[in-house]
């Protein structure tokens, strides 16, 4: 087991955020952690890497009792994990291998072509390799993110903790950037992700942690049910996240030949209630209230040129 809490509690210098919390995390999982803005999910995180002290029952990273952990020996513990912030924290004054370089030699990486071989290596990994020569203002937010990533590896780290990875990114980056830590995972590195982006749960399942309440409870069950198309008349996508009450809102784009319009209908649906054929109905020149018992509710309408719109 490489991370075990046992009635732990998460807490800040004034209060308890978290108590009673009972979690679980072995080699090769992947593991979100999902809440409101508060709920304790990033505290959580920091309790993991001795960011926040540890108290409970037990609470046991790498083997280590965080409890009792003195803080001298705190950086030994992090050479064994690697850590993914949503803000990057890169050096702007530095350059890719200059920032990677910085951490070679901060923890012990005495020969530089040793450090230079595996810079190499970890920015191949993310699919870095060209922009070794490259600042930080340089590089795009994925591409900021992909070396964070990269410097979370270089010290072959069992565990990586990954606070809000995505939080700064559009929806194609995002997953861009779930699916390299997929693959860190599958090559039995564990992965823990901090994430309010719901929609990433059913493109990448994984094991779900729900801080609410003050407590943690896993509900993998409830978030790893796929969303089923409604039918070929409507495109279904993920839009966006309401992180207050962890419901998905759903883009549905109207594809019937509509005259003069195309009209989109957005509905609030739990993130794992699956969608009928049925939802769909007969659409027509309709109001929305009249789609789906009044469940759908308008989001745009645009009136195109040249008269009727041709089924797509």
């Amino acid at each position: 087991m490489l991370i075990e809490l046992s009635n732990a509690i998460v807490s800040l210098p004034e209060r308890d955020l978290l108590t009673e919390v009972n979690m679980h995390v072995s080699q090769g999982e992947f593991v979100y952690i999902i809440g409101k803005v508060g709920s304790g999910k990033s505290s959580l995180l920091k309790t993991l890497y001795a960011e926040l002290p540890a108290d409970g029952e037990k609470v046991e990273v790498l083997s280590c009792d965080l409890i009792r952990l003195k803080r001298k020996h705190i950086p030994a513990l992090r050479r064994r994990m690697g850590i993914v912030f949503q803000d990057y924290q890169l050096l702007r004054d530095r350059t890719v291998a200059d920032n990677l370089d910085f951490v070679l030699r901060a923890t012990g990486w005495k020969k530089r072509s040793a450090r230079e071989e595996r810079i190499q290596k970890v920015l191949q990994q993310v699919g870095m390799a060209d922009r070794l020569q490259a600042y930080p203002h340089e590089l795009s937010g994925g591409e900021q993110q992909r070396v964070a990533i990269a410097r979370a590896l270089l010290n072959e780290p069992e565990i990586i903790l990954a606070d809000e990875p995505t939080g700064n990114l559009d929806r194609e980056t995002s997953d861009h950037i779930i699916a390299l830590l997929r693959s860190v995972c599958d090559q039995g590195t564990a992965v823990v992700v901090v994430t309010h982006n719901l929609s990433i749960l059913q493109s990448h399942p994984g094991i779900v942690y729900l801080c609410k309440d003050g407590r943690v409870s896993e509900v993998t069950e409830q978030y790893n049910n796929p969303i089923v198309p409604l039918s070929d008349d409507v495109e279904q996508e993920v839009i966006s996240i309401d992180a207050n009450n962890l419901t998905i809102y759903e883009s549905l784009k109207i594809r019937r030949n509509l005259r003069r319009y195309s009209t989109t209908y957005e509905r609030c649906c739990p993130v794992n209630q699956r969608w009928a054929a049925k939802d769909c109905g007969p659409l027509g020149h309709v109001g929305y209230n009249e789609l789906a018992g009044g469940n759908f509710r308008l989001l745009s309408q645009k009136k195109f040129r040249g008269g009727r719109k041709r089924h797509q």
